[in-house]
């Protein structure tokens, strides 16, 4: 019951995923702080320092916390007052050997920065994953619906045919540079490396005797076996917190894409052309039975909306940074950070659950195309009288009034459109009669639609997705199932 009487954030105890959620544990974090001590002591070990063999395979021993190291190390951060002086002493108790050089040289941000960087390039790996497979099955949605015409909307007004598949690619593109954006975020990272308090390796210099060039070994040898192929060549006591704004930038952009996607097939749930997935067994509301209420696109839209305004948490940390640092940046950066990569995991599983089981309905759309055609093929129905014989600005006025006889009659009568019926019932159209069929033809209205979704696959959504990590990713891809 304990668990029960105490808050947990949602992000991760309902949505994320497991691999985002153990990246951002406690046990992950503190465990990456012991393995970039061992690399400290390592690399200065190999530059000449005394470390014992001893210490390194103590160190390498106990990288993983116990129950009762973490409660040894909420004790010590209690009576100290600090978190990372805390994990050195508990790091230091099962690995005696090494007490006495862990940490050696460093400031708290060797470890809380560092890892922080490692997170991040991490967590943007697995976006760029899980947002290929969205690509993915978004594609195929496209691909399969390329040439089904649909009613397109301007202003949410009734506007020219588009296909179903060519809006999804509207989509799609955003979500193309919502991964060509992530990947560059995620290629940018560095490394903060061994810089000391104030950034100027003075307590490196120390431990060298004045010799430069073993300090800036020591930062190339910490970098790599930290799997970074470069460091920052300068920072302050932190790296710099624009970094995090060039990291959450695009995942805010990311949740803007996503809202629009998930916003668009809400009004499309609306006009019972296309559908979110629905269980048989799920409940739309508690009240009115009947009620198929697009929740999933609603989540991405909630939770997209949280990450779009985490971006300004990191624009306005970095700002007020002074000098060297300041810790104003500590606590919310805690919540920030994985927050935004919590929430980006989970608007893109739904989004993905949501793209494999999108359900569309030919026959609404083709009756709502029905309602709207004939207004818009009164531009053809002009031009094909011309080409009889007849007087363009004559006919013209003969469509004029004949739709707004069919405007009223749907309006403010509430009946079926019937121009096409009052176009066929006027003697001056007797010439092109038998071509009105033709003239209604919904693919007629379509323009390049399809083409167009054939050109976009394959030039451009298939060479982003062929990229060998992105491939795999795609391949390896499993269908999301919501616990909740």
């Amino acid at each position: 019951m304990e668990a029960y009487e105490t808050y947990q954030t949602p992000l991760s105890s309902r949505y994320a995923s497991k691999e985002m959620a153990h990246l951002f544990s406690p046990a992950h974090r503190f465990k990456t702080w012991r393995e970039l001590w061992l690399n400290l002591a390592i690399a200065e070990k190999q530059l000449g320092l005394p470390i014992p063999d001893e210490a390194l395979e103590q160190m390498k021993s106990n990288l993983d916390l116990t129950a009762e190291q973490f409660d040894v190390a909420a004790k010590e951060e209690k009576k100290r007052r600090h978190d990372v002086m805390a994990h050195v002493h508990t790091f230091g108790q099962v690995a005696p050997a090494a007490a006495g050089i862990i940490h050696l040289g460093a400031t708290s941000c060797y470890v809380t920065d560092n890892a922080d960087l490692i997170f991040i390039r991490t967590g943007l790996t697995f976006l760029l994953k899980s947002l290929a497979v969205v690509i993915s099955r978004l594609s195929a949605f496209a691909a399969q619906y390329r040439a089904l015409p649909t009613l397109g909307f301007t202003h949410f007004q009734p506007a020219q045919l588009t296909t179903v598949g060519k809006r999804a690619t509207l989509w799609i593109q955003e979500l193309l540079w919502d991964l060509r954006n992530i990947k560059r975020a995620r290629n940018d990272i560095g490394f903060r490396g061994v810089k000391g308090t104030t950034g100027t390796q003075a307590s490196f210099l120390t431990l060298f005797d004045g010799d430069h060039d073993k300090v800036e070994e020591l930062d190339k040898l910490v970098t790599k076996l930290s799997g970074f192929d470069y460091a920052y060549p300068v920072t302050s006591q932190t790296y710099s917190r624009k970094i995090d704004i060039d990291v959450l930038a695009p995942l805010a952009s990311l949740g803007a894409t996503a809202h629009k996607i998930a916003t668009d097939l809400r009004l499309l749930a609306n006009l019972k052309e296309v559908e979110e997935p629905f269980e048989s067994t799920q409940i739309g509301s508690s009240a009115m039975a009947y009620k198929r209420n697009p929740m999933r696109s609603e989540r991405v839209c909630s939770l997209s909306r949280h990450l779009m305004v985490l971006h300004q948490n990191a624009l306005m940390t970095s700002s007020v940074q002074w000098f060297e640092r300041t810790l104003d940046d500590s606590a919310n950066r805690r919540i920030t950070l994985p927050e935004a990569f919590l929430t980006a995991d989970i608007v893109l599983s739904t989004l993905q659950n949501v793209c494999e089981g999108l359900v569309v309905y030919p026959r609404v759309i083709a009756r709502r195309i029905a309602q709207e055609l004939p207004f818009m093929a009164t531009e053809n129905i002009i031009m094909s009288i011309v080409k009889k014989g007849g007087d363009r600005q004559e006919a013209h006025e003969k469509i004029r009034v004949l739709s707004h006889e069919a405007a009223h009659q749907v309006k403010n009568l509430g009946l079926e459109n019937d121009l096409i019926a009052r176009v066929r019932n006027d003697p001056y159209f007797s010439p092109i009669h038998e071509e009105l069929e033709q003239l209604l033809e919904p693919q007629t209205f379509i323009g390049r639609a399809p083409e167009q979704v054939d050109k976009f696959l394959k030039e451009w959504v298939q060479p982003a997705l062929d990229e060998e990590e992105l491939k795999v990713a795609v391949a390896d891809g499993v269908k999301v199932e919501l616990s909740v």
